[in-house]
């Protein structure tokens, strides 16, 4: 065993799970290999190998999703700035239901869309509206060009 595995016996104690759901990641390579390492030697010279031993491993692993922050903050913020817009766009190309209620859904019928979120929300579009996305389409080749999408008094 060299010095340095020596000095880094206490990341034995790490859940890598929780720090990448602390960090609000999806996958463990989403951090850098070398900011991994980075903050464990932060942290060990911080502290010193012998007190880390002593630590609960919450504890440890709060204090390295901590120093993670600190390195990742752009690669953070890029991230959350992606999943807000994904989020966004879904409430935006779903269709509101007035009513509410309960909405029956075969799961056989969803097998077919691979993640393809066009398809489904057309599917979508087609059973509950009972007509296709492509009707609305029509009306635009109309040959009168006239407003027909309010009221006027």
């Amino acid at each position: 065993m060299t010095e340095e595995e020596g000095n880094f016996l206490w990341t034995i104690k790490l859940d890598w799970l929780n720090i990448v759901s602390m960090l609000n990641l999806d996958d463990i390579n989403q951090i850098a290999e070398f900011k991994k390492i980075k903050a464990l030697k932060k942290i060990n010279l911080k502290y010193g190998s012998e007190n880390l031993m002593d630590f609960e491993p919450e504890y440890l692993e709060n204090l390295v999703a901590d120093e993670l922050k600190e390195l990742m903050k752009k690669e953070l913020s890029i991230n959350a700035k992606k999943q807000a817009e994904r989020e966004r766009d879904i409430r935006s190309k779903v269709i509101p239901f007035k009513k509410g209620g309960i909405i029956k859904l075969d799961p056989r019928d969803l097998k077919d869309f691979n993640g393809d979120e066009k398809e489904m929300l057309k599917f979508f579009y087609k059973k509950f509206l009972g007509r296709d996305d492509d009707d609305d389409k029509d009306d635009e080749k109309d040959k009168y060009k006239e407003d027909n999408t309010g009221y006027y008094i």
